[in-house]
């Protein structure tokens, strides 16, 4: 029995490194606060991450026995099975990794991997054309110069389908559009009238910078772009209401 133990916790020992790895890719690096808990990321992955790292353990545990002839072969496959489900869900979790944090017109949209739209990317910057792998990174988009390409994009927006947030062609440097910012940013006091004055001062007394704010537009529940008038890069996102 004891042997059995030293199994069970052995490997659930490893699995918790795993576990970790994947913890710090996913919440500090992918989906830094408070992007994770809008676009609700959390729930899927620590139920995937709670079965994977249980069951395997517990898999061995029940299965170890010194001196069984098939031991080797059970362990074999309760650990490719176990790395088969944990290399599954974070590839899902992966694969709609928040990728650019987009300003277009008076917000900013999170747009995640897959729904980034690859198809003019002989048209797009070398910098927009690979999806960033450290965290999503800030840039502007702007519509199309020909009339006819910002027609139809205007239609494939109003019929639920790629918009201009999702097109790597249509990117350009945030700084460029810093005089667009300025002018559509909205007063930071307004935040006071759509949250409790609480929790407003409390995001504030942390970046006593911020003068004016955004929307950002997620999957799941916008949130706000803290935002110095005059300055590109913005300040903060924070799990405030915006409108």
């Amino acid at each position: 029995m004891r042997s059995r133990f030293l199994a069970f916790a052995f490997h659930l020992g490893n699995s918790m490194v795993l576990a970790l790895i994947a913890i710090t890719l996913v919440y500090l690096v992918w989906y830094p606060n408070p992007i994770a808990a809008a676009v609700g990321v959390g729930d899927v992955f620590l139920m995937m991450l709670g079965i994977d790292v249980v069951l395997g353990p517990v898999m061995t545990f029940i299965v170890y026995k010194q001196g069984k002839k098939t031991l080797v072969l059970d362990l074999t496959v309760i650990v490719l099975i176990q790395l088969a489900a944990f290399g599954y869900g974070l590839h899902a979790i992966t694969a709609a990794r928040p990728a650019w944090l987009v300003y277009s017109g008076s917000r900013f949209d999170l747009v995640q991997a897959n729904d980034l739209v690859f198809r003019y990317s002989d048209q797009t910057s070398s910098e927009f054309r690979s999806v960033p792998w450290w965290g999503p990174k800030w840039v502007a988009a702007r519509l199309p110069g020909d009339v006819k390409k910002r027609n139809e994009l205007m239609m494939s927006a109003f019929g639920g389908r790629e918009d201009l947030p999702q097109r790597p062609d249509l990117y350009v440097p945030l700084e460029r559009e810093i005089d667009a910012m300025a002018a559509k940013a909205q007063p930071i006091s307004k935040l006071a009238a759509l949250n409790t004055p609480e929790s407003v001062q409390k995001i504030l007394a942390k970046w006593p910078r911020a003068d004016t704010f955004m929307p950002l537009i997620t999957k799941g529940r916008p949130l706000t772009v803290l935002l110095k008038k005059g300055q590109a890069q913005p300040i903060a996102i924070v799990d405030l209401k915006a409108f």
